[in-house]
């Protein structure tokens, strides 16, 4: 049965396009035009179909899209998660899972991370990517701004780079190592198209045969809040709360370490801020 909106889809369509301005998308303005947004022809070009299959469309005249033609318009307009999910239910589809974690930190989650100057802070998507930092974060866990894109991801680092086990008692290091892995087998069935996930997890398995090892149990479990001892080069080893915080829209962990006042672990964090990232040996873990 052909249950798409014709109508509605028509309209959301125009009103998407007319949202995005051409440098969104990387087009140059050039020209006057009857409307801030794209031209159809550029939808059109984007989403790599034909300008009078996109006109019909907006002309609600069109045939019902497939779900590669849905995924493309939607990445043409760059639409969000429930747009997206909304075009999909337009054309009787369901909308099916995510295409991959959003890389987009909040400007409001952003502004929390500078404001918690005595306070190391970050925040990692699904796939431990780290996105922002403040500096504090930077001077107890890594200065990620010294880092290649690609290398700045807490799980890589930790089964990859020797030093980050430093940064662990024992006890730590193996919960980490667990739940960090169970985590991210949750994300791969959350995001099952995401070609980050499957890089991450292929550069894994070829590179650490413990990661391998609990790969291959298939546990699952999502990251929670947690007493955790960590060693730094320069203050010596703090007793730190480490709370993750869920931000569920974009799927994001707002990460933050804290330390009871009066104990020695809150007085080296303080040390630490005046110490910032100077001579910081660059082997993050969580």
């Amino acid at each position: 049965m052909d249950r798409i909106n014709r109508a509605e889809l028509a309209g959301f369509l125009r009103s998407r396009r007319e949202l995005v301005r051409p440098a969104d998308v990387g087009l140059e303005s050039g020209g006057r035009r009857r409307t801030p947004g794209l031209r159809r022809e550029e939808v059109a070009a984007l989403a790599g179909m034909s300008v009078d299959y996109y006109a019909r469309l907006e002309q609600a005249r069109g045939p019902r899209p497939s779900r590669q033609m849905l995924g493309a318009l939607a990445r043409a307009l760059r639409l969000t998660d429930d747009e997206r999910s909304h075009l999909y239910y337009l054309t009787g589809e369901p909308p099916g899972p995510p295409p991959g974690p959003p890389r987009d930190v909040r400007s409001g989650v952003l502004h929390l991370l500078h404001r918690l100057d005595d306070t190391p802070a970050f925040v990692i998507d699904a796939k431990y990517d780290v996105l922002a930092w403040n500096p504090l974060a930077a001077a107890l866990i890594s200065d990620f701004s010294v880092l290649p894109a690609t290398e700045r991801n807490i799980i890589w680092r930790f089964f990859t780079d020797p030093e980050a086990r430093t940064r662990h008692d024992p006890e730590g290091s193996w919960q980490f190592a667990r739940e960090s892995v169970a985590d991210l087998r949750a994300a791969t069935a959350r995001y099952p198209d995401d070609p980050g996930i499957l890089r991450l997890v292929e550069r894994l398995l070829a590179s650490s045969a413990e990661f391998a090892e609990l790969w291959a149990g298939h546990d699952v479990t999502v990251r929670r809040s947690a007493c955790k001892r960590l060693k730094h080069p320069a203050v010596g080893w703090l007793e730190l709360d480490c709370e993750a915080l869920h931000v569920p829209e974009s799927d994001q962990m707002v990460v933050l370490y804290t330390a009871a006042p009066g104990t020695p672990s809150y007085e080296a964090l303080r040390l630490l801020k005046v110490i910032g990232t100077q001579d910081l040996q660059r082997s993050p873990g969580r």
